[in-house]
């Protein structure tokens, strides 16, 4: 039975906004994978770790975040909050054995790129080969009340 990932990107309002102009179907004749589900915000810099841990413990087998370039984020450091909590859950990963290339963040130019589609096609790609993340089997097998990250905790490297 082939393995289709599950894979969810966390994009920039500004980085994302031209790309997602043209629609699914616009999106997929570009080449954009059907495994990525795309989370708009408003700046990457305000995602969580939090966020990032429940999209793996939801099911996610590969998680991305696709932000402005480090030195022209439209609300100044956002892209480099997030690209610290990318590498605190890529730390973190790595320690409990889990391939730390499951999570990647991306510095994407604003308006419409062919990066946006790229890096959809790299994360689909790794993803397919590591195949199903580690902590669907491990989160199985849990009893439903206990969570990679306990309740309320808010987590972010700052």
């Amino acid at each position: 039975m082939p393995f289709t990932p599950n894979i969810q990107a966390f994009c920039c309002h500004y980085t994302s906004q031209q790309t997602l102009a043209e629609g699914p179907e616009g999106l997929r004749a570009d080449g954009f994978p059907k495994s990525v589900t795309i989370h708009r915000l408003v700046c990457t810099g305000k995602l969580e770790v939090s966020t990032l841990l429940k999209a793996f413990e939801d099911g996610a087998d590969g998680v991305y975040v696709a932000g402005c370039p480090l030195d022209k984020c439209h609300n100044l450091m956002g892209s480099q909050r997030a690209a610290k909590r990318v590498a605190a859950i890529k730390k973190a990963l790595a320690e409990l054995g889990v391939e730390p290339e499951r999570i990647e963040m991306y510095h994407l130019e604003r308006g419409f790129h062919p990066g946006f589609v790229k890096a959809a096609q790299e994360m689909d790609e790794r993803i397919t080969t590591l195949g199903p993340s580690p902590f669907k089997a491990e989160l199985g097998s849990l009893p439903a009340q206990t969570k990679l990250m306990p309740s309320g905790c808010q987590g972010g490297a700052k």
